[in-house]
């Protein structure tokens, strides 16, 4: 057992306390949490700073570890995605051991659960030995081909048959994009998911996705074409790319809407009105990364949206830190609080992932990972720029 004080302990489900007390078992479960009034603190580990739940990782391609700093920045998704897929092809010891860097990479930055995108099995290893809880979601792609349907859910039966799936780690059929998911393909991935899973997709990431589904036009058009595939049979719906997810998803599954660097609050409006189910995950330096863009956190917030925080893969990204994801959009956005941020980047991102009866939140009987946060820490406001992280438990 180990009695924890520090400047500040913020439980996330509930207020802040300053000079706070956490008192966890040696297999890291909480068994109290306080003020320095209800526990002595003689016997205690002090930290200047603060004391916070380990991190919610809801959106990664652990797959793509390989391809760091492999892909230029600045160019755009549709650039940015030709160059992925002509890229994948490594030495299989070259992914391995670069998949096994980040996920060890992750867990010392204080990551306790990812969302992770799977296209191939590469990951499948990894994740079963992994002190982090994996929910991984096997993404599928048709490109709206008819004739690539079949095939498609053949390869990726055979993806989701390697992934582990036990008591911390689950698994769900996922498309990839509204704009290259059929409606056959939706349907499957419906039928095909267990009641009560979560499932994923990358929305409204660029300009062109939405150009796509209101007005027919854009360059996704062209793009299909270089790979010798056509749209022509493509009819615009006249709304955004969401419009044509939800037609297509289940609003009784847990939804992740991946992005979102172009969803307007009347795309928020419709997407809680479809479910109440739904969660919107912000990949910040991702975003910067590919199309030097972020979302607008006003909308979310005012429509009091449950938002996540991922870090997209090394692909897209410098590193695979939540606490950096934090800084960015702080960066960016002084007026959203240090509380709100971290709330997205632990209990929502838990919740999201249904891993909240164990991770998320400092709360007796949960085991979700114990971090020092070493800042400083100012009539109860922290110091997040200058912030380190460093895991207790």
């Amino acid at each position: 057992m180990k009695k924890i004080t520090a400047d500040i302990i913020y439980p996330v489900s509930a207020d802040p306390i300053p000079n706070g007390v956490v008192i966890v078992n040696d297999d890291g479960t909480i068994k109290a949490i306080g003020t320095s009034s209800d526990y002595a603190t003689e016997d205690a580990d002090h930290y200047k700073g603060a004391i916070i739940p380990g991190f919610i990782n809801t959106h990664c391609h652990l797959e793509l570890s390989h391809l760091k700093a492999k892909v230029p920045t600045g160019t755009g998704l549709i650039p940015f995605i030709t160059s992925v897929v002509t890229q994948r092809d490594f030495p299989e010891h070259v992914i391995m051991q670069s998949i096994e860097n980040a996920d060890v990479e992750m867990w010392k930055n204080g990551i306790n659960a990812v969302g992770d995108i799977s296209n191939k099995g590469d990951t499948a290893a990894t994740k079963s030995s992994s002190k982090i809880d994996y929910y991984t979601f096997v993404e599928m792609f048709d490109f709206i081909q008819d004739h690539l349907l079949q095939p498609t859910i053949e390869q990726y039966k055979s993806v989701y048959d390697l992934q582990v799936d036990n008591k911390y780690n689950c698994k769900s059929y996922v498309p990839h994009a509204p704009y290259s998911v059929s409606p056959k393909l939706f349907q499957f991935i419906n039928e095909n998911n267990a009641a009560g899973n979560t499932v994923s997709i990358h929305n409204q990431e660029t300009p062109q996705e939405n150009q796509m589904f209101e007005k027919g036009t854009g360059d996704f058009f062209e793009f299909y074409k270089g790979f010798g595939m056509s749209l022509d049979h493509f009819k615009a719906i006249e709304k955004s790319a969401i419009f044509y997810a939800m037609r297509h998803m289940d609003p009784l599954q847990k939804t992740l809407f991946v992005h979102n660097t172009m969803t307007t609050a009347a795309d928020i409006e419709a997407a809680n009105m479809w479910s109440d189910k739904v969660f919107w995950a912000t990949c910040a330096n991702a975003n910067l990364y590919i199309e030097n863009r972020l979302p607008d956190y006003k909308t979310f917030i005012e429509a009091d949206a449950k938002v996540t925080i991922g870090t997209d893969s090394l692909t897209s990204n410098w590193q695979l830190s939540i606490l950096e994801e934090m800084k960015t959009i702080e960066k960016y956005n002084s007026y959203i609080s240090f509380d709100t941020l971290l709330r997205w980047a632990t209990l929502n991102g838990a919740e999201a992932l249904s891993y909240d009866d164990r991770l998320g939140s400092l709360e007796v009987g949960k085991s979700p990972g114990v971090l020092h946060l070493d800042t400083d820490v100012k009539e109860g406001i922290v110091d997040l720029q200058g912030a380190a992280v460093k895991r207790i438990f």
